[in-house]
């Protein structure tokens, strides 16, 4: 369950990391792009914190 976790984990951080990229890649929509990483990258962060604390 714990790599379960880690894997969706990592990919929603790496999601966010090509959403940031990608904000500065377009011509429109910039900022909800870009927000969108932040969001995801928090997520990425939340869950192990929320799910896996001992």
């Amino acid at each position: 369950m714990n790599v379960v976790i880690f894997i969706v984990s990592l990919a929603i951080f790496v999601l966010g990391m090509w959403l940031f990229g990608l904000a500065f890649a377009v011509t429109a929509g910039m900022l909800p792009i870009f927000f969108a990483g932040i969001l995801c990258v928090a997520l990425s962060i939340a869950i192990p914190t929320n799910i896996l604390r001992d």
